[in-house]
């Protein structure tokens, strides 16, 4: 697979960078295949100078960017911002209903922090305070048949 990334050059505690097309086989900072510009991160503004034909050029042969890369090509923008699909969004606490919240496992388990480094869940032991599990609604009780179960709805 064929990927555009950014390749590592410079002194020690002075990166500059190349963004070239490269085979995702080869090393960071080995052979590629072509040169597409340069980034200069040091720089107050950073300096970039990017050949956009030549990105577009190469995507439409299916080259991929990597994050750093399609940031930058972003941020120049050479690539239209579209959100990635691995990264979700976390759940805030509010979204899950109050009546589903206390039915997770765990959350009768109160939480007491003794310090910073050393956190431990409740008191007593964890096994003794857990409890069987809820069974679903409409769901016959142990010594019920299903029979009795029908004729209570």
């Amino acid at each position: 697979m064929v990927k555009i990334r950014l390749k590592r050059m410079g002194a020690k505690k002075r990166p500059f960078y190349r963004l070239v097309v490269a085979d995702s086989r080869s090393p960071r900072d080995g052979r590629f295949i072509e040169l597409l510009g340069y980034y200069d991160p040091l720089t107050e503004p950073a300096k970039v100078q990017v050949d956009a034909d030549k990105v577009r050029e190469w995507m439409r042969k299916g080259a991929r960017p990597s994050d750093a890369a399609r940031d930058l090509l972003v941020r120049e923008g050479i690539l239209a911002k579209v959100p990635r699909a691995f990264k979700a969004a976390p759940v805030a606490e509010a979204a899950v209903p109050a009546e589903s919240a206390s039915e997770m496992p765990g959350a009768s388990e109160e939480v007491d922090a003794v310090d910073a480094d050393n956190v431990h869940l409740g008191s007593g032991n964890a096994d003794a305070q857990a409890e069987p599990p809820a069974e679903p609604a409409g769901a016959p009780a142990d010594g019920d048949s299903a029979a009795e179960a029908a004729t209570e709805s």
